[in-house]
């Protein structure tokens, strides 16, 4: 690995061997496979635990380490959110999801040294219609984003791209989290905002790898963090939707490592 670019922060950004790239989509691909899983057991009755559970004996079979459980005291393998729920998430016994429902699961791994991390939003059975076009807007607008993931591009360029879709559409992006670079840590340099702060950011460069992942909520962009210190919520309690996916540099455009169904 050699570091070359700065992101705006001052920090080095990392930039990863073809090899490494390699190892860094064997990761996502288990946490693809681990999120498939997971949304094949979705369904009203279903604990919050249950889905921790499953995610973390795949691990165990799969030989990696659940990348979240006990990254700065988090206590589960999963991040798991349900409608205001924006991100961070506890896994309960008590959470039971319920029809109508939306259920953010942001999950991660190591895997011979490098880390993958992916997030979905999945329908309890029938939602709102605008609560499916929330989840809509913010997977499309994860999708603009990576349209962004060349050579030569900005960060701010990924950046625009994801706030121009979500507030075109009449939703807010988070501003208090943002997506982050990945590698042989889970957070690396840069800072990924899902919305703009002028272009004053890093050039990508082939053998960046970034996870991407917009947060979008249907009211205020507002986020306060409850009193376990940990599952942040919507200020006006209204449904938010989060998706991601990691995606390294190449020079013949954006590679999405954690692309899920191949």
């Amino acid at each position: 690995m050699s570091s070359s670019e700065k992101a705006s922060d001052g920090r080095r950004i990392v930039i990863k061997s073809l090899d490494e790239i390699m190892i860094m989509q064997e990761a996502n691909q288990i946490v693809a496979e681990t999120l498939t899983l997971l949304k094949g057991q979705i369904e009203p009755g279903v604990t919050t635990w249950d889905l921790d559970k499953i995610a973390e004996d795949f691990c165990n079979r799969k030989k990696v380490i659940p990348a979240f459980k006990g990254y700065r005291g988090f206590p589960g393998s999963l991040c798991v959110s349900i409608n205001e729920e924006v991100v961070h998430g506890i896994p309960s016994r008590k959470k039971k999801l319920k029809k109508g429902d939306i259920i953010s699961i942001d999950f991660g791994v190591l895997c011979r040294g490098f880390f993958g991390d992916s997030a979905v939003t999945i329908p309890v059975g029938k939602v709102d219609p605008e609560v499916n076009r929330l989840l809509d807007v913010t997977r499309e607008s994860l999708n603009k984003g990576i349209t962004q993931v060349v050579a030569g591009n900005r960060i701010a360029d990924i950046s625009k791209a994801v706030q121009g879709h979500v507030e075109s559409h009449g939703f807010s992006v988070v501003k208090q989290f943002v997506g982050h670079g990945i590698g042989s840590q889970l957070h690396e340099a840069p800072e990924i905002p899902n919305f703009y702060q002028g272009e004053r950011t890093a050039r990508l460069q082939a053998g960046m790898v970034l996870a991407i992942e917009p947060m979008v909520n249907m009211g205020t962009h507002k986020v306060k963090v409850l009193r376990d210190g940990w599952t942040v919520i919507t200020y006006d309690k209204k449904p938010s939707a989060h998706f991601e996916h990691s995606v390294a540099v190449t020079e013949d455009g954006p590679l999405i490592l954690s692309l899920r169904g191949k």
